[in-house]
């Protein structure tokens, strides 16, 4: 059956970000779909939310409330998967995110800490995985990236800048880890979790938003979260190096923040 393709019976996965939006709909995908998880992210009650779905999946969650920004926390759930679960087969680097500032007030310390924020943890806790995942033959790695990181717009130089490192970053971790760990990447769009809420609260705003992205909505995380577990499982088997725009055919940032000229 094709749909068998898409089963993840007993491989063990790591999410990060995983209290919430994409992150949390994930891991619960993974789950529904066979695996164990590890789940980290700050806020320990929102893991715990998670880890009952998962459980209510009837598969093992280990949570981990950490600071994700600090790279040794990252590197560390590969050897949870390991200890707790028996094995890791999926890496989900879901943490990132950097606020917009316009072009002047963005120091290079700010881009810096984007970058780390972005690219160094998913760097930290990819090559913590690998020798994990070699032990059982090999394994696939999800970046979640943006559409930030191909298009432009007013604010968005620190995120967008790296966000297209971490699709770059994608590409040429998958040449060198082939053949054995798969690497890809999501070009996110607009999707509904409490990142957008200051927003999305906003009826006018939200119906801007949605005026100007070609299928007329806002995403929602599930459909994130299909994604990752086609990339994850083996019907993207014959898939590395690629990043898989879910974005509702944006081709321009949905949302002007509205910095005037210089």
């Amino acid at each position: 059956m094709i749909l068998d393709l898409f089963r993840l019976d007993d491989k063990v996965a790591v999410v990060t970000g995983a209290g919430r939006g994409i992150g949390a709909a994930t891991a619960i995908a993974l789950a529904e779909a066979g695996a164990d998880v590890v789940i980290s992210s700050r806020t320990e009650s929102d893991l715990a939310r998670v880890a009952k779905q998962i459980e209510a999946a009837g598969r093992r969650a280990a949570v981990v409330p950490a600071d994700l920004s600090e790279l040794d926390s990252m590197a560390r759930l590969a050897a949870v998967a390991r200890d707790e679960l028996g094995r890791l087969d999926i890496v989900i680097n879901n943490v990132g995110g950097t606020y917009p500032r316009p072009f002047m007030e963005t120091e290079v310390e700010f881009l810096e800490e984007a970058f780390r924020f972005n690219v160094g943890t998913a760097h930290a806790l990819t090559r913590a995985a690998v020798p994990v995942m070699l032990e059982r033959g090999g394994g696939s790695v999800v970046n979640i990236s943006s559409v930030m990181g191909r298009v432009s717009g007013r604010g968005f130089l620190a995120y967008g800048t790296a966000k297209a490192a971490l699709a770059h970053f994608t590409e040429l971790a998958a040449f060198d880890l082939a053949p054995r760990i798969r690497v890809n990447a999501i070009a996110v769009g607009s999707v509904a979790t409490s990142a957008l809420d200051i927003v999305l609260t906003n009826d006018e705003i939200r119906a801007r938003m949605e005026q100007a992205t070609p299928l007329k909505r806002i995403g929602d995380a599930r459909e994130i979260a299909a994604t990752a577990l086609f990339l994850a499982s083996a019907a993207g088997g014959f898939v590395t190096g690629k990043v898989i725009e879910v974005d509702g055919g944006t081709q321009a940032p949905n949302l002007d923040l509205g910095l005037p000229d210089l």
